[in-house]
């Protein structure tokens, strides 16, 4: 099915079994600079499913820099070892290794202690997300760095990986010596795009010196970071032009956007908003000046679009990193033609890159079991087969009873609904999020082939239950939307946001969103309103909308509702309303906030559906399990995780 994707390639002087990528992306697994037991996993995991090359995330080549307790060191020969056993232990498995150096310059880490380091660039230009001032590199401290670089690349050699990555992308410091807004250097390392080039140019002439013939050397770099100050897509043409012509590089791999600025920020890892395969065309750009290999990211999540992007031209490997994260087994699916049998990823960036901004382990809302493989990597038989009952068929109760028909458990689900799927059949509504009804493709799938038996339209009674005589029974009823009491003096029509994603027909007029949690739900439904045609007021309790959301979809959506014209009042609490005006309160002065309005819809959490859990916990004649949203109204992903916890518990 996929013959390009499955083509070996020849990159330098390693050969790659076929062109499916594993990014380097940093996964929080690290233990005091060095590859944990965890990350071995994690990337063993990858190995077995078939990747044809793992890039290991990036390591830090300069001790002076900050360390916010996340990055690998590349700077000490502690660093051997690990790297060692995670290149042998993937080169039996026929996956190639390749390091990634890295040196952030002004985008710098805070330290262990939580305090800031002193960034460095080739100018003193701040960048405008982590407020960040640098201090101007002198002649000296740019050749240490060189030389660090060549040490951190001598270092993997000796532990046998395959190949190294030199970082001149997303505005580190190799990009910022390039881009002549934050290079301002009159010296041999700016002035001209020769001068500003240099850095770049004798930072990967010290890595091949140090690596010699026998492993492959590449460059990553943004073609487009995003950005009013940005690096001009063409100088980082030109740059990798430069170095292909010199023989310097054998790949280069091509990203888009910047860590330096908020829109930039957001294609580091783009949501769902984003089409399929974006960058692509972007790199087909830099196929046009080399002539080694390019590898491409962006939104590649389905071997069917990386093998179009190859067949076409466009790129010769394709990165596919959260396609991985989600199935690690994806290239081995792919290969065998299951590809029904694919996890796809939604892009929804809640527990992948997430976790990283929250400083937590990666892992994925579907597949729990990533960065969790020493725990769930392995299905384990139950010691008997139980006779299982879940009750609700949202994404945990549908993971519950995959995991438990996977350990030879008997497995019924019930669903009041006509659907499986439950908030999730909402949340796909919301306006650029409709992938996320993927995880119920993808859940439902896994229950059915597992031989889940799936009913859906049957709400469940304690009759029921003592009519079904299960051994176990999983509780997964979720939540409904919560209604907070009110001042009313009027007939202004009240509206929950659940309605309004289901299609509900709301007043003419304009339209108060008060929203409590700073989720999904609020802004989204907001965008919806506003795409309508209405006028949207969205009140935040907190000091800013998509308050719970990660910083890249929340600020992707937070610029969609404010292109809309949506109105956004922080630091409110809804109040009451009358007949044409809606009352809130701010959160910090208490004082009065008044809004006209022809309408309000209330997105203010959730309530638990909990009334057959609490019958069932006074029972002591079966066992029972409560989770997700029943238990207390969260996420999809504490719901799955939960779903797969209570699965690995059944005796």
């Amino acid at each position: 099915m996929f013959p390009t994707l499955f083509t070996p390639l020849s990159v330098g002087p390693i050969e790659l079994s076929n062109r499916i990528i594993s990014s380097g992306h940093e996964t929080i697994m690290v233990t005091e600079g060095v590859i944990s037991d965890r990350m071995h996993a994690y990337h063993m995991a990858r190995a077995d499913g078939g990747v044809g090359l793992i890039v290991v995330q990036v390591s830090q080549v300069d001790p002076s820099e900050g360390d916010d307790g996340g990055m690998l060191f590349a700077f000490d020969d502690v660093v051997i070892p690990g790297y060692a056993r995670l290149a042998t232990d993937a080169h039996q498995r026929g996956t190639k290794v390749f390091a990634q150096l890295h040196h952030g310059g002004r985008e710098a880490h805070r330290k262990g202690d939580g305090t800031l380091p002193v960034p460095v660039g080739p100018s003193a230009i701040p960048n405008e997300r982590f407020l960040m001032m640098p201090r101007e590199l002198s002649v000296a401290r740019i050749k240490d760095i060189i030389g660090y670089f060549a040490a951190a690349a001598d270092r993997m050699r000796r532990a046998g990986i395959d190949g190294v990555e030199i970082v001149a992308s997303h505005g580190y410091l190799p990009a910022q010596f390039l881009n002549p807004n934050s290079n301002q250097r009159s010296d041999e390392y700016g002035g001209d795009a020769q001068g500003r080039l240099r850095f770049l140019r004798e930072i990967v002439q010290a890595t091949r010196t140090a690596v010699g013939p026998d492993l492959a050397v590449g460059v990553r770099i943004s073609i487009d970071e995003v950005g009013h100050d940005g690096l001009p897509s063409d100088v980082a043409l030109d740059a990798v032009a430069e170095l292909d012509r010199d023989a310097l590089v054998d790949y280069v791999s091509v990203v888009s956007g910047s860590s330096a600025t908020y829109v930039g920020s957001h294609h580091i890892v783009p949501s769902m908003a984003h089409e399929v395969g974006y960058v692509a065309p972007r790199a087909a750009l830099v196929k046009q000046r080399v002539s080694v290999p390019v590898f491409v990211a962006g939104r590649i999540n389905q071997p069917q679009d990386a093998e179009r992007i190859l067949a076409s031209g466009l790129a010769d490997g394709c990165v596919m990193t959260r396609a991985m994260i989600c199935d690690p087994d994806m290239p081995r699916k792919a290969k065998a033609a299951q590809t029904e049998e694919i996890r796809a990823c939604i892009g929804c960036n809640q527990a992948c890159i997430g976790h990283y901004l929250g400083g937590y382990p990666i892992s994925c809302i579907q597949h729990p079991e990533t960065g969790r493989e020493l725990t769930y990597g392995i299905i384990t038989p139950a010691p008997s087969s139980r006779r299982v009952l879940v009750v609700g068929g949202g994404p945990g109760g549908l993971k519950a009873a995959t995991a438990a028909a996977d350990r030879g458990h008997r497995v019924e689900l019930h669903e009041s609904a006509a659907r499986v799927g439950g908030q999730a059949l909402l949340a796909e509504k919301i306006p650029g999020r409709a992938e996320f009804g993927g995880i119920v493709t993808n859940l439902e799938g896994e229950a059915r082939r597992a031989g889940v038996v799936i009913r859906t339209g049957s709400t469940v009674t304690m009759q029921c239950i003592d009519e079904l005589r299960p051994d176990v029974v999983i509780v997964a009823t979720g939540a409904e939307p919560r209604i907070p009491a009110l001042a009313i003096d009027g007939n202004l029509p009240i509206l929950t946001a659940w309605q309004v994603l289901d299609g509900a027909e709301v007043p003419r007029g304009d339209v108060v969103v008060v929203d409590w949690r700073g989720d999904w739900i609020g802004l989204g439904t907001s965008i919806a309103l506003a795409r309508r045609g209405r006028r949207v007021t969205l009140a935040v309790t907190g000091p800013h909308a998509g308050q719970s959301l990660m910083q890249y979809v929340r600020d992707e959506m937070t610029a969609d509702a404010l292109n809309l014209g949506v109105s956004i009042v922080a630091f409110t609490r809804p109040y009451g309303v009358d007949d044409d005006t809606v009352y809130l309160q701010h959160v910090l002065t208490g004082n009065p906030v008044m809004v006209e309005a022809g309408s309000l819809v209330l997105a203010m959490g959730h309530e638990s559906v909990d009334g057959l859990l609490r019958e069932l916990e006074l029972r002591t004649d079966i066992e029972v399990i409560g989770v997700g949203d029943c238990v207390a109204p969260r996420t999809a992903e504490e719901a799955v995780l939960e779903g797969l916890k209570a699965a690995a518990s059944l005796g």
